[in-house]
């Protein structure tokens, strides 16, 4: 599961208590007073499944308040789809026998389709609406008519863990997550600035790292949406965050884009034309303003950011996901659902609909993470350990008491301790610590009055581990989508959108958002297991990522030049890109620069556009040249 920032990076050393800070204690306490608050109202209230307010509190324990909000939001959204889904479901197909969990495993693919092409809280949200039709439609798979009041109940109980959550996050006074953002920001600024005054010195472009900028800058991107929640200035801050990041990647292709300018004359064109060489000067000169521009907007963005207004500029950050990705992954999803409960019915066991469940919230769950097979594997060593210690609390603490006094003793410890543990930096433990919390919550099922049943229990633990140890088969059986395929089909979509590009088809995006949904991709190929920065795939991800941004800039300048005294000379440069012969860019740069001139007509931003493209693609058809030389 992803890790969440606890704290902004300070001067001041934290205080320190038993190990942990005190924002991590603090954090702890919070968890444990939602909780019990959560439980009291439902037990008070009389709720039918009063532990789902307690696991809607373990799900929503996360530092901040913007993040907590943001989270109890697509919560509740996802509860209530996955009631309707389950209503009709259960309706449509409760009588027909074997079809029922094929169809069961159709929702199981479409949710987890629906998280590749999502990130942040909203793939969760697609998650979640997989886990709620595994609560409520596959545990009352033999009593269709207990779907919808279960349903009502269920979000009735989830709607009160959201409420907890709230109130105890604004009573107690939880972080603010915007400083914690605008820290990590104003670190890339300071990073991409660096890089771009390099660039500005004449210094070498280094690829591995831009390669690492754009990917932090772009993992950003699910983070961002969690501030609208924050207050009322959320949605500004947002705006403001959203720009940042867009201008930062704009600063990066710029700082890119002067760097592979040539600071001598060294194409065959500018040998035997000297006008070649006031091309390339007007276009370095263009460049080093606009990246002073682009700094100063991302410093009015991070301004406006810690200020919470709205930006001067504001940007979209589109997101890129990969629809075959996605599509692949919710079809292995669906095969590795219906596998299961075919094994299950032909078993027969009479806990059937119990191990469905807990392997439907199990696949929507790992759909999260970037390597399923790995959550599966974490959620397999998190299930003996929940195990262990509902039944430490049920037999050895609580040992047949109900009253909630006592009940809020026994589970304080617990909780606290690994809601501690959640807040660690780094490692295994954190995302251990919350499953555990999470299916310890599901195994105790806390409720009033409480059930001590050994056999009950015994039988819950033993196929609750059974169901993650099949999905953990299921998923070796059949494998999840590779790191090596995941890279090969995002540069095959990087080619094809490039081709796109070369033959004039251009999405209707500003170049500015069109590099940032490329940056995108970069970042998704560097979180691929086994890709890093300096490898050949990223070398040849950025080479298509550096042409993506210059083409587009060429399409952009040249379009805002149709309808002027230009166009003629701008068809001749498009037809040239389209060709993507350098010479010929570089030859209608020219005459678009003389005819400007004849016109008094400022176009140095179309040929800061025109004539990297040249360059570039008169360097690669050498480059061509001399490789169909070497093997005739």
């Amino acid at each position: 599961m992803p890790r969440d920032a606890t704290s902004a990076a300070g001067d001041i050393r934290p205080r320190v208590f038993a190990g942990f800070p005190v924002s991590s204690w603090a954090f702890a306490l919070r968890v444990l007073l939602a909780m019990l608050l959560a439980l009291y109202v439902s037990f008070w209230l009389e709720l039918e499944s009063p532990s789902s307010a307690a696991i809607t509190v373990a799900i929503l324990a996360l530092p901040t308040r913007a993040q907590g909000m943001e989270k109890a939001g697509y919560r509740l959204l996802a509860t209530a789809i996955g009631v309707m889904a389950s209503i009709a479901i259960a309706g449509i197909f409760s009588q027909t026998g074997a079809l029922l969990p094929a169809v069961l495993g159709i929702w199981v693919g479409l949710c987890v389709f629906v998280v590749g092409m999502l990130d942040g809280n909203r793939a969760y949200a697609a998650a979640l609406s997989c886990i709620t039709v595994a609560l409520i439609a596959i545990q009352q798979i033999d009593s269709p008519l207990q779907v919808f009041p279960t349903g009502v109940a269920r979000g009735a109980a989830i709607a009160i863990g959201v409420l907890a959550v709230a109130l105890v996050n604004e009573v107690l006074a939880a972080p603010d997550y915007h400083p914690v953002l605008a820290s990590r920001l104003e670190t890339l600024h300071r990073r991409v600035a660096e890089f771009a005054q390099d660039a500005v010195r004449g210094g070498a472009s280094s690829a591995t790292a831009a390669a690492d900028m754009l990917r932090d800058i772009a993992a950003l991107h699910p983070e961002i949406a969690s501030l609208a929640t924050e207050s009322i200035s959320g949605p500004a801050r947002t705006a403001a965050a959203r720009s940042a990041m867009v201008g930062l990647v704009n600063e990066l292709t710029l700082a890119r884009t002067l760097v592979a300018l040539p600071i001598a004359s060294v194409t065959s064109w500018d040998d035997r034309d000297p006008g070649a060489a006031g091309l390339t000067t007007i276009c370095r000169t263009f460049l080093r303003d606009e990246i002073i521009r682009g700094n100063a907007d991302v410093r009015d963005s991070l301004e406006a950011l810690r200020t919470g207004t709205y930006p001067p500029r504001q940007w979209r950050a589109p997101l890129y996901r990969s629809p075959r990705i996605a599509a692949e992954s919710g079809v292995r999803a669906a095969i590795h659902f219906i596998l299961i409960a075919i094994i299950f019915v032909m078993a027969g066991w009479p806990t059937t609909e119990l191990c469905l469940s807990l392997v439907a919230v199990i696949i929507g769950l790992s759909a999260t993470a970037p390597n399923p097979r790995a959550f599966t594997t974490l959620a397999v060593f998190a299930m003996p350990i929940a195990c262990l210690l509902a039944g430490i609390l049920k037999y050895l603490v609580f040992n047949g008491v109900s009253e909630f006094q006592l009940l809020a003793i026994g589970l304080a410890p617990v909780v606290i301790g690994l809601a501690l543990l959640i807040t660690l930096p780094s490692g295994v433990l954190p995302p251990l610590s919350r499953l555990s919390l999470v299916f310890m919550l599901v195994v105790l099922a806390p409720s009033n009055p409480q059930s001590y049943a050994p056999e009950t229990f015994l039988v819950t633990c033993l196929f609750a581990q059974l169901s993650s140890v099949l999905v953990l088969a299921a998923q070796l059986l059949l494998p999840s989508l590779s790191g090596d395929r995941r890279i090969r089909l995002l540069l095959d979509e990087a080619h094809r959108e490039l081709g796109r590009l070369e033959s004039g088809q251009v999405r209707q995006l500003a170049p500015e958002e069109a590099a940032f949904r490329d940056a995108a991709r970069i970042e998704q190929i560097l979180a691929t297991n086994g890709a890093t920065a300096a490898s050949p795939v990223v070398a040849e991800a950025m080479r298509c990522f550096d042409e993506a941004v210059v083409l587009r800039r060429c399409h952009f300048e040249l379009g805002r030049l149709a309808e002027s005294s230009l166009r003629g000379a701008a068809h001749a440069a498009r037809a040239a890109l389209t060709l993507r012969d350098g010479h010929a860019i570089l030859v209608a740069a020219e005459a678009l620069r003389q005819i400007a001139s004849q016109s008094n007509l400022s176009v140095e931003p179309v040929l800061a556009a025109l004539v990297p493209a040249g360059i570039a693609f008169e360097r690669w058809q050498t480059s061509a040249g001399s490789s169909h030389g070497k093997h005739p």
